[in-house]
């Protein structure tokens, strides 16, 4: 995350002005109680004591201590009126002043429109309430937006019936809707309490800042916590702490009224912390005696519930009916106008309620209703009495019409158990779910079980609750609903379906090895009582299973395959074949798997369900790809898996699809595309707090030929993975180590390293791919016997897979072992098998030892055609190792190549060459920049910078620029 440090921060976190005295003739200054100003009598054995008076207090700036936070926005301002793109998030506590800093952007953003979204706590449940927030003004503009992104957008936010929208084809339309308004006229879209955003608007959101890059257009967000979004700590933010003492004195002076002695101002001074909020809400409405003697000691109660507190004391004076007003505007997030005073009326209050909460500043109600601040909204809930809060909670659900916050509003209404309300909040969960809302479903479960009247029933959502709650990464509440479930009298299967949630917790949580034989236990209890959920608890043990890999010494995957074995199956199920692809590549082996594995990928590839769990199988259907050498496959599977587990919020399931994903990208050469997903699965595993080994990043940083990077990855991940008994992932690294070792021609670490990674082949992918990176380190380092024992254990398995990667890895390979003629045919035969897959940077390492081959043979022109096609590759896709191996082979033929990187003036970036073959296949901006999820004027921006690194002056010259875009490169 970048992190600004605007200026010297004096203002904010103290500077070395000297204290001063305050007091009529020193109103701004600061310093201590015992400054010279003058006194008043004290209460009686006090004597004298300082008084301040804040009758001439000058309030100083707008802001307070916030120079340097301002001076920050003013840049994104300007930034913006220039043309360029600006993204920034602002963190802090609660009433830490972000608010007013937004505030100050929009009163500095003349010649800007602004757009706005608020996010409201009990709106957190409702799928795109937010983003419907900031999209409200240009919905005019739909219109303009391709076909598939309008109907998408549309469908989200009720405009349009249909099927659930595709969340990046929302999360696009928005991009472009912003883009396409911002062509008129500079955007600022100003983003409040994004904490309390709902997730798939936030997701959207943050989506939308990733990829401004040529917009006029400013994003800039306003959180109590970063952690909200998986996304959001990988912005640049902004944090904003509590004001320096000397700000803080001349901020409550500027708020108070008459006298008060300086030992009461010191004691409100410390109870605020600097926070601007506390020092003007605690005084508000108090008198002396009560500022006096009203608060607690410092540290006695967190600033957000002291401000609060303050709040309360204001609602107090208020009439009935105002606060009953209030109350009803609390309870209601979205400001709906319309709504409020059809509530209102169900509840006998009328216009004039308003007017002294408008009087006092507390409300605003115009084209919305908003309260001066989120911590106002919380005090009127928290001073309402329980039976108030059910009556407007009635009101508002007899008032609206929105089928799901009718529903909540019922709920939130009945003091008894009711289960015409407990089904109609079932419903709500369920579209929730539809909608990618897995927390929204938990909710409306949650408390559907608490307003259900039979005990089976009860229970069979408590459970349900408990599931979208673990599938969503709400880790915390999960136990205690399963707890409470087994509170309950059930039968054997229910009983059977708690131990499941309790291993895949286990599992999910920790990814710990000890979920294996609690998962097994619980489907082995399932075969009898449901056959389809006792498979689909296989897999899940097959899952955990894999991940202990070779710290169970392969016990756990065997144990798995013997139980599966006995139990009944249905081939006609795609999971039921999956798990028989599973169980037979465990038990018979290899070659006999083969075939099964093929049908079950084929019905993966084609499925076009996204049933609950089958993300977890597509993480099983993705490595079983990746183990038989499919790269067509792994790139659907691990494609749908990382869709399904976004758009379903699967954060559980997110992080393993990224890792599958990123690996394969990697070998496509998409480099830059696989380092954000390593940024975003590190960014899920810390928001749910679940410890996931960095599989992409060790394979990132391998292909980069980053070794001190690699080291300090695997040495920060080992511990963990050891205590789990995370197996897999200790494989993992070594695979990247090798490959690594190799790409930098250090080949006697890279045998090593290959040797530990190969010699475990119940773990899939990985120890296939320490083979080859064996047979290629160990030739290199004159250990031909090892060479050959790892060539003849990989051409058995590459002939049973019979893919064009298998084909062009074991000619590759034997090449190596080969001389003369053969060789030379064997290398040719790899290249026309691996030219021909979805993975130039294996080409390239084909073409790369096939030129250092003709090299030592004395071929030296036909060796720099290879080298030189091997070196472009891995450089334009930024594997260093492999680029510099390359380029010193090209300079031993006596051929100049100038290394890449040094001065990057004529390269282009992997996503310039994904643009320039796009562009070069006649797609418009608007395809490319859908097909790459970037805005059309992005488009435009790279493609300028691209005919400038090319010397060329239009698309119809990229074919002839870059002659490889149809062959190597297309595949990519």
């Amino acid at each position: 995350m970048d992190t600004i440090l605007p200026g010297p921060l004096r203002s904010v976190l103290g500077g070395d002005d000297a204290p001063r005295a305050v007091g009529r003739d020193n109103p701004a200054g600061a310093g201590s109680a015992a400054g010279g100003g003058p006194t008043r009598p004290g209460p009686s054995g006090t004597g004298d004591r300082p008084v301040y008076d804040a009758g001439n207090a000058s309030s100083g700036a707008v802001l307070h201590g916030r120079r340097d936070e301002c001076a920050v926005l003013d840049a994104v301002v300007a930034d913006v009126r220039d043309g360029r793109s600006r993204v920034l998030v602002l963190t802090g506590e609660a009433g830490i002043g972000k608010t007013s800093l937004l505030e100050h952007l929009a009163g500095r953003a003349t010649g800007c429109r602004l757009a706005r979204a608020t996010g409201v706590e009990s709106e957190m449940e409702f799928a795109f309430a937010g983003l419907h927030q900031l999209c409200a003004p240009f919905l005019g503009r739909l219109d303009r937006l391709p076909a598939p992104q309008r109907e998408a957008l549309s469908t989200a936010f009720g405009l349009l019936d249909g099927a659930v929208p595709d969340r990046f084809l929302v999360s696009l339309a928005v991009l472009n809707l912003l883009s396409d308004a911002a062509e008129d006229q500079p955007l600022i879209c100003l983003v409040d309490d994004a904490q309390w955003l709902d997730q798939a608007s936030l997701r959207a959101l943050t989506f939308v800042a990733r990829r401004l890059l040529a917009e006029p257009i400013a994003v800039v967000f306003a959180t109590r916590t970063v952690a909200a979004d998986p996304v959001l700590p990988l912005l640049p933010s902004l944090l904003v702490t509590g004001l320096a003492e000397h700000d803080a004195r001349a901020m409550l002076l500027g708020v108070l009224h008459g006298p008060l002695e300086a030992a009461v101002l010191d004691e409100i001074l410390a109870e605020a912390r600097g926070n601007p909020l506390a020092l003007v809400e605690l005084p508000r409405g108090r008198t002396g005696a009560e500022l006096a003697f009203g608060f607690g000691r410092p540290g006695s109660m967190p600033v957000a519930g002291r401000v609060e507190q303050g709040f309360l004391h204001q609602l107090e004076p208020l009439p009935a009916a105002t606060r009953r007003l209030l109350l009803v505007a609390a309870v209601e997030p979205v400001g709906d106008v319309t709504l409020l005073w059809r509530a209102a009326e169900l509840l006998d209050v009328g216009p004039p309620a308003a007017t002294p909460a408008e009087s006092a500043g507390l409300i605003e109600i115009g084209a919305r209703v908003r309260f001066r601040h989120p911590l106002l909204r919380s005090a009127v809930c928290r001073a309402a009495d329980i039976r108030d809060l059910r009556r407007v909670h009635d009101a508002l659900a007899r008032a609206g019409t929105d089928p799901d916050r009718t529903a909540w509003h019922r709920a939130q209404a009945c003091a008894v158990p009711d289960e015409e309300v407990a089904a109609e909040l079932a419903r709500s969960a369920e579209r929730a779910r539809a909608r990618g809302g897995l927390a929204a479903a938990g909710a409306f479960l949650q408390r559907a079980a608490e307003l259900t009247p039979s005990a089976q029933l009860r229970a069979e959502r408590l459970l349900a609750a408990a599931a979208a709650k673990l599938e969503g990464g709400q880790f915390e509440s999960v136990t205690d609903l399963l707890a409470a479930c087994a509170a309950e009298p059930g039968d054997e299967l229910r009983s059977a379906r708690i131990d499941l949630l309790r291993a895949r917790f286990a599992f999910a949580f920790r990814r710990t090895s000890r979920a294996v034989p609690l998962l097994r236990s619980a489907a082995d209890r399932m075969v009898p009582l449901d056959a389809e959920m006792a498979c689909n608890t296989y897999l899940d043990a097959f899952n955990a299973a894999i991940f202990s890999g070779r710290l169970s010494g392969g016990a756990n995957v065997a144990d798995v395959a013997d139980a599966v074995r006995k139990a009944p199956r249905d081939l006609t199920r795609q999971p039921d074949l999956l798990l028989e692809s599973m169980a037979t590549l465990f038990t018979d082996g290899y070659s006999a798997a083969v075939p099964l594995v093929r049908r079950a990928l084929a019905g993966f590839r084609t499925a076009g369900g996204d049933g609950a769990g089958e993300s977890r199988w597509l993480f099983l259907a993705a490595s079983l790809a990746a183990d038989t050498w499919d790269d067509e496959s792994w790139d659907v599977v691990s494609e749908r898996q990382v869709r399904i587990a976004r758009d379903g919020g699967a954060l559980t399931e997110l992080p393993l699809a990224i890792n599958s994903r990123i690996v394969l990208l990697l070998f496509a050469g998409e480099l830059a595309t696989a380092e954000h997903l390593v940024a975003e699965a590190q960014a899920v595993g810390e928001a749910i707090g679940a410890d996931i080994a960095p599989y992409g990043a060790f394979a990132l940083a391998a292909w980069r030929g980053r070794a001190d990077e690699l080291r300090g990855l695997a040495d920060a991940a080992i511990d963990g993975m050891l205590f789990r008994g995370e197996g897999i992932g200790v494989g993992q690294a070594r695979w990247a180590s090798a490959l690594l070792f190799n790409g930098l021609g250090r080949y006697d670490e890279a045998v090593v390293a290959a040797r530990e990674a190969s010699e475990h082949l119940y773990e899939l992918g990985v120890s296939k791919w320490g083979l080859v990176e064996l047979v290629e380190a160990a030739v290199r380092s004159g250990e031909t016997d090892l060479a050959r024992q790892a060539l003849t254990t990989l051409e058995q398995v590459c002939q049973a897979s019979g893919t064009r990667w298998a084909r062009g890895l074991a000619a590759r390979s034997r090449a190596m072992l080969s001389d003369g003629s053969v060789a030379d045919e064997l290398y040719r035969e790899a290249i026309g098998h691996l030219r021909r897959t979805r993975l130039p940077l294996e080409l390239a390492r084909a073409r790369l030892l096939y030129g250092e081959w003709l090299r030592r043979e004395g071929r030296r022109v036909d060796a720099r055609e290879q080298l030189r096609a091997a070196y472009e590759r891995f450089a334009s896709a930024g594997a260093q190792g492999f680029a510099e191996r390359a380029r010193r082979e090209l300079l031993v033929t006596g051929e100049s190549a100038r290394r890449r990187g040094s001065d990057g003036s004529e390269e282009l970036t992997a996503q310039e060459l994904q643009i320039a073959r796009l562009a070069a296949e006649r797609r418009t901006n608007p395809e490319i920049g859908a097909y790459l999820y970037i805005s059309p004027r992005t488009v435009e921006w790279h493609l300028g910078k691209i005919f400038t690194k090319l010397g060329i002056g239009s698309r119809r010259e990229l074919a002839s620029a870059l002659p490889d875009l149809g062959t190597d490169s297309a595949s990519a």
